[in-house]
């Protein structure tokens, strides 16, 4: 087997760049009634345009970071930095964690959690990067693993394991506060588990300890809880309360929707009702913007990329590559089904964007940047090679025989037809 260089995926190319481009449509119609929300709420100064131009600067910097990602950085040289890579994104998430407990500007909190670094024109989450260093990492540590023959052995393979996947699930779930982003990792992990060859046992035993952890971690949450407690009592018929506000309104606002949508521009939840419209709740505006024929569209345009990026890890034959594609679909998977699950009233809400849809940049940066270096994956599949010398010659006598042989039939044919007559 060989892997030969051809083009790259068409449908992951077109389904990045047609959902940057309708994420962009939205937050152009949305933007000015947001500005105006917190304007008159917190008395803030944002322009009716300001959120737009902040959206295009996010897509042009996510578009920069996926062509990188596609055309410049060998997906090989991210596999040989993956140890620094990842221990970098550790440190930058513990920092953020010292930097917010000392009271430092530099440490971005908002409603009692600090997920941002605070730069000045700019912020970042470190979260967003742990992510993508998650994948890289394991993509190498398994395919190492796997040729060493050592999966499923607890000194060499669960001890180092555990260790940097509890670290990492430690600083963005206890340290930030960030359930979201912890669902996400967790996918991460176990999609890529899955397909590593782990022993059934060991690995849904790890499951288990895991989702207990997190249903721990929940209950022991007051703010985890109430939103718990909300989706209960919508699922119920219950009474609305604040708790119970959120997802209520991000039902109304696709229920209002219909089939085709209200139009753009027209959308009223948006004008102050649903909650983070640009971020969280961006699928409920959709819904009320598009109606459920744009919805489903939407959905389809991510099953069709998730599906190609299955393809790839598929048909591509190195390991550490078909980790890293499958690391990446997990993380996609992930933040769909969870964030359109939420706005559904499927599960309790929790804050965790639409991919390359929502408002924000360093989301989209990062998770363009995963997909670019699939993208350039998808330009190698694996193919059988075929020895055309041996097999030419092989040919030709097969058919030399063949030729010689029908010949003769065919004149013994005529001489036989030819005596009777």
């Amino acid at each position: 087997m060989k892997n030969r260089k051809h083009k790259s995926d068409l449908v992951i190319l077109f389904a990045t760049l047609g959902l940057m481009a309708l994420g962009l449509i939205v937050i152009y119609a949305i933007g000015p009634m947001r500005a105006n929300v917190l304007n008159s709420t917190y008395g803030s100064n944002y322009g009716p345009n300001d959120f737009f131009i902040g959206q295009l600067r996010s897509v042009g910097l996510s578009l920069v970071a996926f062509f990188v990602a596609f055309k410049v950085i060998p997906y090989k040289y991210l596999r040989k930095w993956a140890k620094p890579i990842m221990i970098v994104a550790l440190i930058l998430s513990a920092l953020l964690w010292i930097l917010a407990k000392v009271g430092s500007p530099l440490a971005k909190c908002e409603l009692g959690e600090c997920r941002w670094y605070n730069l000045g024109i700019i912020s970042f989450q470190p979260a967003e990067a742990l992510k993508l260093a998650l994948v890289i990492y394991l993509a190498d540590f398994l395919a190492r693993k796997k040729e060493e023959g050592s999966i499923g052995k607890w000194r060499d393979f669960w001890v180092p394991l555990i260790i940097v996947c509890g670290a990492s699930l430690g600083l963005v779930v206890v340290a930030q506060g960030d359930l979201g982003t912890g669902v996400a990792l967790i996918a991460i992990i176990f999609g890529m588990l899955l397909i590593a060859g782990v022993p059934a046992k060991q690995y849904l035993l790890m499951l288990a300890i895991v989702l207990a952890v997190a249903v721990g971690s929940v209950a022991l949450s007051s703010h985890r809880m109430e939103r718990v407690d909300a989706w209960i009592a919508t699922l119920s018929g219950g009474e609305s309360s604040d708790s119970t506000y959120h997802i209520e309104n991000a039902m109304m606002a696709i229920g209002t929707g219909g089939f085709f949508g209200v139009g753009i521009g027209n959308s009223v939840q948006a004008t102050g009702y649903l909650p983070e419209s640009i971020n969280d709740s961006v699928f409920a505006i959709m819904g009320e913007t598009f109606g459920f024929v744009g919805l489903i569209l939407v959905i389809s345009v991510f099953i069709a990329m998730l599906l190609r990026m299955l393809k790839v890890a598929d048909t591509t034959q190195p390991n550490d590559e078909r980790f890293y594609v499958i690391g990446v679909f997990s993380w996609v998977l992930a933040q769909v089904t969870v964030n359109i699950m939420a706005m559904t009233s499927l599960v309790p809400v929790t804050g965790i964007t639409l991919p390359l849809l929502s408002y924000g940049g360093t989301s989209m940066i990062f998770i363009s940047f995963a997909l670019g270096e699939v993208l350039q994956i998808s330009c190698y599949t694996s193919r059988e090679v075929i020895n055309y010398n041996e097999n030419t010659n092989s040919r030709r006598g097969v058919r030399r025989t063949h030729y010689s042989s029908s010949s003769r039939n065919s004149r013994n044919t005529t001489r036989k037809t030819t005596r009777r007559n």
